[in-house]
Parts: structure tokens; C-alpha cells; sequence
């Protein structure tokens, strides 16, 4: 009965680890297309030659100028970007944690960092470049 309620518990913590991770993903993905979103809105406000524009903001609908609406979307990219980055990096300790839940080994490579820029001249140093 123990053993059955440990195995229990344990696949418990299992699945909601694993729903942890399937919920940042899917919130990746949605920060995501807003980013681009943003993106498409401020290509679309740098074709046109308008001093206003009409803007959604939350639920309301705003006339602002196109200059304050070009610097709210840049800003929102930045946060969307800040956002995802946290996001991937969570998501990296918690893929380690479900494995290390399903007693499998860590995905190689999950963890490698870019070099600095420090690193990557000595690099080019050695090899000649």
C-alpha cells in the first residue's frame, strides 16, 4: 500500500512537471506571434505617410501619433524578448528536472552557452583568423 501511494506520488510530480513545461511552451509560442505582430504593425506604420494611427491597447482603441505608436511597439518587443528569453532559459532546468524525475540522462548539449566575444577573438587568435 506504501509503495503504491510512493509510485503514485512520484508519478504525480512527474506529470506535473511535465504540464509546467507544455504551459511555457505554449506561452513561448504565443509571446511569440505577439512579437511579431509587433513587427508587422510597425512595417505597416512605416509604409504609410500618416502623422496618427489607430492603435488597440488592451481592449480600448486609441488615435495616437504614429511616433508614440512606433516606440509602444518597439517596447513591447523588448519585453516580449526579455519574456521568451526567461522562458527558454526555465525551460531548460525544467526539462532537466523531468528527466532526472524519469531517471533518464540530461539532454546533451541542453545547457551550452555562446561564447563571449572575448572568447570567440581568442578563439580566432589560435586558429589564424
Amino acid at each position: 500500500m506504501k509503495e503504491q501511494k510512493e509510485l503514485l506520488d512520484h508519478l504525480k510530480t512527474v506529470e506535473l512537471k511535465a504540464a509546467e513545461i507544455l504551459t511555457d511552451r505554449q506561452e513561448v509560442v504565443a509571446l511569440d506571434k505577439r512579437r511579431n505582430d509587433d513587427r508587422v504593425g510597425m512595417r505597416a506604420l512605416q509604409k504609410q505617410n500618416i502623422n496618427k494611427c489607430w492603435m488597440t491597447v488592451g481592449p480600448l482603441l486609441i488615435k495616437m501619433p504614429v511616433n508614440d505608436a512606433e516606440k509602444l511597439l518597439i517596447q513591447d518587443q523588448k519585453e516580449c524578448d526579455m519574456e521568451i528569453n526567461k522562458l527558454r532559459s526555465d525551460l531548460k532546468i525544467k526539462v532537466n528536472e523531468l528527466r532526472d524525475l524519469e531517471q533518464t540522462p540530461p539532454v546533451p548539449g541542453l545547457m551550452l552557452t555562446p561564447m563571449s566575444s572575448t572568447e570567440m577573438s581568442a578563439m580566432n587568435k589560435v586558429l589564424g583568423f
